[in-house]
């Protein structure tokens, strides 16, 4: 009796040290670009020019560089970004145990095959690496990101109603949830 083949992952995730994370820029930007086009509230409005969609790479590089953050990518089998989330560990003095994570971002062509909580846990596995008891994070009310951080096991906080704008311009609220990792 032989040993089945078993399929190589149609996904990896990796964490990225500041040089892999300045010549992955235009890869994340690329994944940016495609969820504000998509609808996501994650801070930008459309259109989303190029230019400014790397420029915040670059500032997220340098803040990895810092190691202010953790960056962290999902690539598909030929090795293209698909996917990024990122943990904020710079806090303030009194906080040193908390942790934010940050721009979770799924390109739309490769959704609803598992990637996202794949990414989310290896953010709190980030977290707890780097000594961290308490995540937060934030996200548009009502979307398929609230429901996967509930179905992840994150508590919902509350909701802010008119917190931020889609990236047409109109009004959305917020949900605020943690998590001890």
């Amino acid at each position: 009796m032989t040993d089945p083949v078993l399929a190589p992952p149609l996904f990896t995730i990796r964490r990225l040290n500041p040089e892999e994370a300045a010549a992955s820029i235009d890869a994340l930007a690329e994944v940016l670009i495609d969820c504000v086009e998509g609808g996501a509230s994650v801070s930008f409005m459309l259109p989303l020019p190029r230019a400014k969609a790397m420029a915040f790479w670059r500032g997220v590089a340098d803040s990895v560089g810092r190691s202010e953050r953790v960056l962290l990518v999902t690539e598909d089998a030929g090795g293209a970004i698909v996917g990024t989330a990122q943990l904020i560990t710079d806090m303030p003095e009194n906080q040193p145990h908390r942790g934010e994570v940050a721009k979770m971002l799924v390109h739309r062509k490769v959704r609803r095959q598992g990637m996202a909580q794949r990414l989310l846990a290896a953010v709190e596995d980030a977290a707890r690496a780097s000594g961290k008891t308490v995540l937060v994070l934030d996200t548009a009310t009502g979307g398929d990101a609230e429901r996967l951080y509930q179905r992840a096991g994150w508590t919902r906080a509350g909701t802010v109603p008119d917190y931020a704008l889609m990236p047409d311009g109109m009004l959305c609220g917020t949900t605020f949830f943690y998590k001890h990792p």
